[in-house]
């Protein structure tokens, strides 16, 4: 933070230092807010499409954690501006290394509370989201403090039935995925690119027995044994039902996951390996998103 050089826009601070080229393009921003209809701030995301100026951003960076949007937003964006704090779910705009409008915001936890942040998203205008989470391995070859590319989701969510049948694909879109894939092989991160077992639950639904109810229903009973032998990679809770959505509203979607969990050895969360994971996820997605924008 560099608070002699912060200044306001609307009602929000810009964080860190402020280049001209930024100033001149919130002020373009301001100008243009003037001159169309009073802005509509969605509900959820505290926020609408005139807050991101006369140039928006087209991609987003989801993050379930309000506090890892802020890393993202702080650590690996430019001309940073915090756009709401609403409900906890965090939104910053910002600028990629190349200049390009970018979002970090925030979904919260789970297939709900992310169908509500996307629905949003888009119709500020996000065209493109990278969701950047966590998830534990089911595969023995996969080390926690890796990555998981996911290029499809076994979706077993509710949220998401709710938006398209049971049968329709969970699919990752394919070029944001290889931007993904390439961003991992030039930052010469660790990583794999499979499917993922997207669930409702952290616990009964990750065939978890540690926990306040060891006494999981039979259905749940050697799940995980039976998506290893599916050639499933990893547990997590959103990106079947993000990858649904992409379909249904026409966006482009990805998602990349730290991996802080080794289900194979344990049920516990690694958290010495927890930020190496983390850190590389984030810094894949973001080198990704300045592939694919600059591609486009």
């Amino acid at each position: 933070m560099h608070p002699k050089n912060n200044f306001r826009y609307g009602n929000e601070e810009i964080l860190g230092k402020v280049s001209k080229k930024t100033l001149a393009w919130y002020a373009a921003g301001a100008i243009a807010t003037l001159n169309f209809m009073p802005n509509k701030h969605f509900y959820h995301i505290g926020f609408g499409q005139d807050d991101l100026g006369s140039l928006p951003p087209s991609i987003a960076l989801l993050s379930g954690d309000p506090e890892r949007s802020r890393l993202i937003a702080q650590t690996y964006l430019q001309d940073v501006r915090l756009l709401s704090e609403n409900r906890g779910l965090n939104s910053y705009l910002g600028f990629l290394p190349n200049g390009r409008p970018i979002l970090s915001a925030t979904s919260g936890m789970g297939a709900p509370s992310l169908s509500i942040v996307v629905n949003e998203l888009v119709q500020v205008g996000i065209e493109q989201i990278i969701r950047i989470g966590t998830c534990g391995s089911i595969q023995p070859h996969i080390a926690v403090g890796s990555v998981v590319i996911s290029n499809a989701a076994l979706c077993r969510q509710g949220a998401a039935n709710d938006i398209a049948p049971v049968e329709y694909p969970a699919a990752a879109d394919p070029f944001l995925t290889v931007a993904l894939v390439k961003a991992a092989q030039e930052l010469k991160v660790d990583y794999h690119l499979g499917i993922t077992a997207s669930v409702d639950t952290f616990y009964e639904g990750q065939e978890r027995t540690d926990s306040a109810n060891p006494n999981l229903m039979r259905s749940l009973r050697g799940i995980t044994e039976e998506y290893r032998q599916l050639n499933i990679l990893n547990y997590e809770m959103e990106c079947g039902t993000l990858f649904k959505m992409s379909g249904v509203y026409n966006f482009a979607a990805a998602a990349i996951c730290g991996v802080i969990a080794g289900r194979i050895v344990s049920e516990n969360i690694i958290l010495e390996q927890r930020d190496k994971a983390v850190k590389n996820a984030i810094a894949i997605a973001v080198h990704a998103a300045a592939i694919f924008e600059s591609a486009n």
